[in-house]
């Protein structure tokens, strides 16, 4: 027995067939929190699982069949989009009903145990439970008849086997129900892994068997041709989105409405197959900047890393800074004359004494200079970290005058020149107003600041996800 399977006997919780699997214990304590106060909040909540289809980052960028929707369900109610990540079901629904989340964004079966826990959306997906099993030694030799009699294809073939699942699905519930169909006992073993790593353990040979849902069992089988899961043990399942019992009704019918519409629309059967149905998924994740499986964005993480230290950022934030700025590539070159993956002015490499096109290294050290040069500037008039960062990576992409400019204006206007979402950055897209640029108090001119805002934006939005699915070290 391997080691990490030991790991998994030792961590996992074993359901023998004398046991059942205990109710899933999701807290009764749900918290009054619907639309209408989400809208006022501007952000939307929400908890999915991370793997080859629902949400992953891929070369930098975050992708997934249940992240594409929750952008595009948030971007209706012109929401910002706030996701974390949980493998174990049964916490996802804690971190739901304790008001952490709005949304349990997972293919969740639909259970009547369930129902009594949490409200269901709509659809959004359906899917059939199977059986991933191992085809025996040099199966390839063997006629088709041969490799199917050495395989589980019947409900009665699973007597006498130990079978893993996913803690707090619903297969061990499933499982019980064919024990108590076929009269013989058989052994579940619940782990807090995610089915793709079950997946990656029965054709490692770690494990005999696991049981998955079939659309993420599909999309694994690709990449491992010694997996077989043609074994079904379900029908046709509807999959939906989780929200809390109570307090979420106009949530749950503005939901209802939009995924029973936009399931009909060109631009979800476009997502539904990029994930789904893509032939060229198996090259996604073996792609060494697949980050769930490499913990890497980009080809220079090692750079970004060494660089980071100097200015005491966490490196996933200046990753992000940089795919912003140029998508990892070494040479893009901007109208404005902006140079490789920091996109530096070549004057500002001089001023630094940098080549900035002699290499990589040199870009980012160049970019690392001007970032040092920016905490210069604003570490004495803005106390707080968090606050401190948004406002350097505005004047990163603005420079520092128009971004003090706006300090000024926002401080003259009643609003508070050291906090930046809904104070100053208002009063940088005020800069392109004469009214607010002929003040005496600008001294940069005019300025287009959407741009800006956007940048900070979505440089601190990729950053999230990178937290979520990149390792800090």
């Amino acid at each position: 027995m391997g080691r990490r399977l030991l790991f998994l006997l030792i961590s996992g919780t074993i359901l023998l067939s004398c046991s059942r699997n205990p109710s899933q214990k999701i807290s009764s304590d749900n918290v009054a929190f619907d639309l209408d106060s989400i809208i006022r909040r501007g952000t939307l909540r929400a908890v999915t699982d991370f793997n080859s289809a629902n949400y992953f980052v891929y070369r930098g960028e975050p992708m997934g069949f249940h992240y594409e929707l929750l952008k595009a369900f948030s971007d209706h109610l012109g929401l910002d989009l706030e996701l974390v990540t949980e493998e174990d079901i049964t916490n996802a629904f804690d971190m739901l009903n304790s008001g952490d989340v709005d949304v349990v964004a997972m293919g969740l079966t639909v259970t009547p145990e369930r129902s009594k826990k949490i409200l269901f959306t709509e659809p959004v997906d359906s899917t059939r439970q199977v059986i991933v099993q191992r085809k025996p030694h040099n199966w390839q030799k063997l006629s088709h008849a041969e490799l199917e009699n050495k395989l589980l294809r019947s409900h009665t073939d699973l007597a006498g086997k130990s079978i893993f699942v996913q803690k707090g699905s619903i297969h061990s519930d499933y499982l019980h129900r064919i024990e108590l169909e076929i009269g013989q006992p058989l052994t579940v073993i619940e782990v807090p892994f995610d089915p793709e790593a079950l997946i990656k353990l029965v054709d490692d040979g770690e494990i005999d068997y696991a049981v998955c849902d079939e659309n993420i069992a599909k999309v694994n089988a690709a990449l491992y041709s010694n997996v077989d899961i043609e074994m079904k043990l379900s029908g046709i399942q509807n999959l939906s989105w989780g929200l809390r019992k109570s307090g979420s009704e106009q949530l749950q019918k503005e939901l209802d409405q939009w995924i029973s519409s936009f399931r009909k629309t060109t631009t979800f059967a476009v997502i539904y197959n990029k994930y789904y149905r893509n032939s060229g998924s198996k090259n996604i994740v073996r792609n060494p900047y697949y980050s769930l499986n490499t913990g890497r964005v980009s080809p220079w993480d090692d750079l970004i890393k060494k660089y980071s230290i100097l200015i005491k950022w966490d490196w996933r934030l200046l990753a992000s800074l940089i795919y912003q700025e140029s998508r990892f590539i070494p040479d893009v070159v901007s109208k404005a004359g902006a140079y490789g993956l920091m996109q530096i002015m070549p004057e500002t490499g001089k001023n630094f004494g940098i080549d900035i096109k002699a290499s990589p290294d040199n870009n980012i050290r160049a970019g690392i200079e001007y970032i040092n040069w920016l905490h210069h500037i604003f570490d004495p008039i803005i106390p707080d970290e968090n606050e401190r960062t948004k406002f350097i990576l505005a004047a990163y992409n603005a420079g520092p005058g128009h971004i003090l400019d706006a300090m000024r204006l926002a401080g003259k206007n009643g609003k508070d020149p050291q906090i930046w979402t809904g104070n100053v950055e208002e009063w940088l897209q005020k800069k392109s107003d004469p009214k607010y640029y002929s003040d005496s108090l600008v001294k940069f001119g005019f300025f287009r600041g959407r741009e800006s805002t956007a940048f900070v934006n979505q440089v601190l939005s990729r950053y999230e996800h990178y937290k979520n699915i990149v390792k800090e070290n």
